[in-house]
């Protein structure tokens, strides 16, 4: 796997709507900034051009628990996509925005977004992230059908969440009390509890355990 980087590419969905596309952008950096602290990274998640950032991770755990952080984190009404590729990833210079790439992970990161795309244009339109792999990597053991059937069902779930649900879960992953985030919501603890059964994201907490555990 040392030979292998996971390339994320995120872009906003349906950017050109947001009432005000300055005031969004500073919410989606400061979001993006707390998932940068909360998860290890080779290169944080950072705005490059236009509604698009990215970011680099070691394991392909580390980058689907930062997009899962990322997608719940955001402010209301704003919601995006992400590709994940698997491959690698090589500095070839600098610019103005950052370091600049290339190499498999990124090309086929950019496939996956694109797919991500078509999807929800499509066949299921709940899908927000799609994953690629290269013929290398997939012969290491990371297997392509596998992540993104775990990505259609993460993406059906959040994407079924209200705000409210959405926030509480991201507390509950990032470890926060359930009687903290009662008060933050003003709501009772039992309310807390039965947000995360029901909306999925007491599932969704617990695959936290299992991507940790499962070497990917």
């Amino acid at each position: 796997m040392d030979e292998f980087r996971v390339a994320v590419i995120i872009d906003l969905v349906d950017s050109r709507q947001l009432p005000s596309r300055a005031a969004a952008q500073e919410a989606i950096e400061q979001s993006f900034a707390r998932v940068n602290d909360l998860i290890g990274h080779e290169q944080p998640i950072e705005a490059t051009i236009g509604d698009e950032f990215q970011a680099v991770y070691a394991t392909i755990a580390q980058a689907l628990e930062a997009t899962m952080l990322a997608r719940l984190g955001l402010p209301e009404g704003v919601d995006c996509r992400f590709g994940l590729g698997l491959g690698n990833a090589v500095t070839v210079g600098s610019g103005a925005a950052g370091l600049l790439q290339d190499g498999s992970a990124w090309w086929l990161a950019r496939e996956a977004i694109d797919e991500a795309h078509e999807r929800q244009d499509s066949r299921t339109p709940s899908t927000r992230s799609w994953f690629r792999t290269d013929v290398k990597a997939e012969s290491a053991g990371f297997p392509e059908p596998l992540v993104n059937a775990y990505l259609l069902a993460r993406d059906q779930i959040i994407g079924s969440m209200t705000d409210r649900s959405r926030r509480i879960a991201f507390g509950a992953m990032i470890g926060r009390s359930q009687h903290d985030l009662a008060a933050e919501e003003r709501i009772s603890q039992s309310a807390v509890s039965q947000s995360l059964r029901r909306s999925g994201g007491a599932s969704l907490v617990a695959t936290l355990d299992v991507l940790r555990q499962g070497g990917l």
